[in-house]
């Protein structure tokens, strides 16, 4: 038995995954295997990801939900614990997954997630919403069911018990935290298990990544209410705060059109999920997870100066590992 899978669910992700599967290959943890689970990509994505050691799953695009992605690729693991990584991340330390295991000396763990920045392509608004999420100080017995699957780690044995809802539209993540904590199991956020998430959305794609989410939300927790003053109070909100950091970090005026648009889909979208009632359609499903004219652009990794650090400068480009494969 391996110490852990890393399960990495992807959709024409060939612009980033040959980073991250460059990126666990220099991992002090050496004693895992990565599954990539493919959800019908048409670009290079298959054809880098074969260059590295993996086993690749495939889903066929009309049967993609998150849920079921990743219980596929847990049926298909055989270590002790999941790693769970978006193929658009990559870690910044060598030591990224022995940080994400370590709290699993405590038997009652059952889930840990790590720190999430973006980089220089990132839009401001998505600084500012990692750092919100995902703050410097762990936390080592979490009250609440916030996670996060672009980089998490969970219990194999526990997903035996309690896999992830198919059905969900997203944060199938936060869900399977909310029903462990239940069983009486701890979430762990380690700060020091660090990734950088590559996020170059248009517009529309932010609106339908936070109305899906808003629509699980909504099903996760039927309580659970965003109503049209909660839109306008937001959105101003958290626009003005982004323009008063912005103006401070001397760039406002580069991201002050940024700011508006990014807020404004954010909570428009968060507002018309909670609209949403009834099923959703497989219109509507498509519409989420495979939207038209989404292009994803290089990431480059952030200067980290470090010897715990990744050095990806020293990594052939994809275009020269064509050439030599």
């Amino acid at each position: 038995m391996n110490t852990c899978s890393i399960i990495v669910r992807c959709f024409n992700e060939e612009e980033h995954i040959g980073k991250l599967l460059s990126g666990i290959m220099q991992q002090t943890v050496k004693d895992i295997e990565t599954i990539v689970v493919d959800s019908g990509s048409t670009d290079a994505t298959l054809s880098i990801a074969s260059r590295y050691p993996v086993k690749i799953v495939s889903i066929q695009p009309e049967e993609f939900s998150f849920g079921r992605a990743l219980n596929r690729g847990c049926q298909a693991a055989s270590g002790e614990f999941i790693i769970v990584a978006s193929a658009h991340v990559y870690p910044v330390y060598k030591d990224w997954l022995e940080h994400l295991l370590l709290p699993f000396d405590d038997p009652q763990v059952a889930l840990v997630y790590g720190k999430q920045r973006g980089n220089e392509i990132t839009k401001y608004s998505e600084h500012q919403v990692f750092a919100s999420w995902f703050p410097e100080e762990s936390s080592w017995q979490q009250q609440h069911p916030f996670c996060n699957n672009a980089n998490a780690a969970i219990r194999r044995s526990l997903w035996q018990q309690v896999p992830y809802n198919e059905e969900l539209t997203g944060l199938e993540d936060l869900d399977w935290a909310r029903r462990v904590q239940t069983l009486g199991y701890k979430v762990v956020y380690s700060a020091t298990a660090e990734i950088v998430h590559v996020h170059h959305e248009t517009p529309k794609k932010i609106y339908n990544r936070y109305r899906r989410e808003a629509i699980a939300l909504k099903r996760i927790f039927p309580q659970e209410q965003f109503h049209w003053w909660d839109f306008v109070r937001l959105f101003v909100g958290n626009t003005f705060s982004d323009w008063f950091h912005a103006w401070h970090d001397g760039v406002f005026w580069s991201n002050v059109g940024d700011i508006f648009v990014f807020r404004f889909m954010q909570f428009w979208g968060t507002y018309r999920g909670f609209l949403q009632h009834g099923t959703v359609s497989s219109e509507l499903k498509r519409t989420f997870y495979y939207p038209k004219g989404f292009r994803r652009s290089d990431a480059q990794s952030p200067k980290v100066k470090s010897e715990r650090a990744i050095d990806y400068a020293s990594l052939p480009k994809e275009k020269e590992l064509e050439q030599h494969h």
